[in-house]
């Protein structure tokens, strides 16, 4: 069903049972998958492709321009997975550079004025609390709650199973499984064991888990030891992705709080 108010372009799929609601406006080059609802006064802007099953509420604008100076009207996208919701006033931005995208995983909410910003990656499950902000070019991994008000600095990147305090301000990245320190910057505050416990890690898994964690941020060694002491007591895959984590990172990790 769609509105009688709303506006849609030519060059716009959509798929049969889509709802699109009053004065809402879906630009061509756009896809809508099947089960998604489009809420009042949506705004949907081209190049923009949203999977099924999804809901985006009051006041969205979903594949705006990047808020980059370097864009040249570059022609780049947004992709939205199945599943996901996007509360009031929730804003991503497109790729800046030619033929980049801003991606986001299956089954995530973005709450209330959440913001992600141009050639973000975002994984599945994720929830962003009212008034997050991404940065550009942040990555961030599966299953990770960010508490409201935080801000992730461009470039970022965000372990899975993390979660980021209330007010967090990170321009450093977050290795999986932390917890930031809320409303103090780059602080890991802890493990998220009661994320990991709820997400159905083994007791077994969950024990390597802080094991891991314990090497890097409260054996005494600085993190190149840490990364180099993690390679040679660990082989599981838990362990080989932590590794390939730290290894990937570019602007340095949070440090432990005191």
């Amino acid at each position: 069903m769609i509105h009688e108010t709303a506006i849609i372009e030519d060059g716009v799929i959509i798929a049969p049972d889509v709802k699109i609601g009053a004065f809402s406006y879906i630009e061509k080059d756009s896809r809508i998958g099947a089960g998604t609802v489009i809420g009042p006064r949506v705004t949907i802007l081209g190049h923009t492709t949203i999977g099924e099953n999804c809901t985006f509420h009051a006041n969205s604008v979903i594949g705006d321009l990047p808020q980059d100076h370097d864009f040249n009207n570059n022609r780049s996208y947004v992709i939205i997975g199945d599943n996901c919701t996007m509360r009031e006033g929730v804003t991503i931005h497109r790729g800046t550079k030619e033929e980049t995208s801003t991606v986001i995983g299956n089954n995530c909410m973005f709450m209330a004025v959440s913001h992600v910003a141009h050639n973000c990656k975002v994984g599945n499950n994720v929830i962003l609390a009212n008034n997050t902000m991404l940065g550009g070019y942040v990555e961030v991994g599966d299953n990770v709650f960010f508490g409201g008000g935080s801000g992730v600095h461009q470039f970022v990147k965000v372990g899975s199973y993390s979660i980021l305090g209330a007010m967090s301000v990170v321009t450093k990245d977050v290795p999986p499984y932390s917890m930031t320190m809320t409303g103090l910057p780059n602080v890991i505050a802890g493990l998220n064991a009661v994320g990991i416990k709820r997400s159905g890690f083994t007791p077994e898994e969950r024990k390597e888990i802080k094991s891991l964690h314990y090497t890097l941020y409260h054996s005494g060694l600085n993190f190149t030891q840490a990364k180099e002491q993690i390679k040679k007591e660990y082989t599981s895959e838990i362990a080989l992705d932590f590794l390939k984590f730290l290894e990937s990172s570019t602007r340095g990790l949070c440090q432990a709080g005191r």
